[in-house]
């Protein structure tokens, strides 16, 4: 009889037979900051801070030395520093600037990753910039938010970023950002391009660690719906040609599916976003007892992993890193 038990039988021969494996090397940690001296547990996402920025170069040392290869980072700007225009985010003098440089004088190794986008600048709370038509809908604009994204991304490679993000969404923005990266010299800065970015349910506990919830409409005319997955292939072969150097899917656990096609399309490095509604659900369903929170955390970032990610941006990077390798 052929009896497949035979490779589960003991620790060691599954560990020898295994398919996929976590280690602290796959992870990337987001990070929150803002200008107070004081930092702010969140309240939407328990466990999770917004950092003074001493805090965060002292937090970031601490996974980094866990293993983590990089941070990413998320802003909370001051109300008095939003314009329509979201000036704020090229101000190469801002927090995220001021960020990239203390992070890179005290941990030189480790690889800092920004967020390319205008809603914790813009007041209207959008990823683009905001205007209304004669009929006074709301109209995000494309092409005028991605010369603004260009400023943006410049500064930040400027300030020693050693890769950008945008995960504004809006069409074109690798190509200009990417022109506008060597134009200045910095053909070393990578694009990690939010590549499928859908309109979630599971971003509110995020937008409420920045405060950067749309104030009119929603997001649905520039992110993804739900229920494509074409699309995230045609989005796949766009970045792809227009240079980006890695490619994101946000959120990943409901989106296994979507992480493997871009995998299968693509043979660029595949990042995928485990976003602040999934981690909320592990952690409120850990607290009530129901479930084993080390358990769950793993298996969900050794799903996201299986299923074709390269990278797993996760608020749980720290704790998975020192539980990676062991066995709850």
């Amino acid at each position: 009889m052929l009896r497949p038990r035979r490779n589960r039988r003991t620790p060691a021969i599954r560990s020898m037979v295994g398919e996929t494996s976590l280690s602290p090397s796959d992870f990337i940690l987001p990070m929150f900051l803002h200008e107070d001296a004081v930092d702010t547990p969140i309240a939407s996402m328990p466990g999770v801070t917004r950092w003074s920025l001493d805090s965060l170069v002292r937090e970031a040392g601490e996974a980094h030395a866990l293993g983590i290869p990089a941070v990413v980072l998320f802003p909370k700007i001051d109300d008095d520093l939003k314009t329509s225009e979201a000036e704020e985010s090229y101000n190469d003098d801002g927090l995220v600037p001021r960020a990239i440089r203390a992070l890179k004088a005290a941990h030189p190794t480790l690889c800092v990753i920004t967020d390319v986008a205008l809603d914790p600048y813009n007041s209207d709370g959008h990823d683009g910039l905001v205007r209304r038509n004669l009929r006074e809908e709301l109209v995000i604009l494309n092409d005028e938010t991605v010369e603004v994204l260009c400023q943006q991304a410049v500064s930040h490679a400027r300030a020693g970023a050693d890769i950008v993000a945008p995960s504004d969404m809006m069409d074109g923005r690798v190509a200009a950002i990417r022109d506008a990266l060597d134009s200045e010299d910095f053909t070393d800065v990578s694009i990690l391009s939010y590549t499928a970015k859908y309109a979630s349910a599971f971003y509110g506990p995020f937008r409420g660690a920045l405060d950067s919830a749309p104030k009119d409409g929603d997001k649905k005319t520039y992110q993804m719906d739900p229920g494509n997955i074409r699309e995230a292939v045609r989005e796949t072969l766009l970045d792809e040609a227009e240079g980006a150097d890695m490619l994101m899917v946000k959120p990943a656990g409901m989106y296994l599916d979507v992480i493997a096609k871009v995998r299968e399309t693509s043979t660029l490095p595949v990042a995928a976003y485990q976003v602040s509604g999934e981690y909320l659900m592990l952690k409120s369903a850990a607290a009530g007892g129901w479930l084993d929170e080390q358990a769950i955390v793993m298996e969900s970032l050794l799903s996201i992993k299986r299923a074709g990610a390269s990278m797993i941006l996760t608020y749980f990077a720290k704790q998975a890193a020192q539980w990676c390798g062991k066995t709850p």
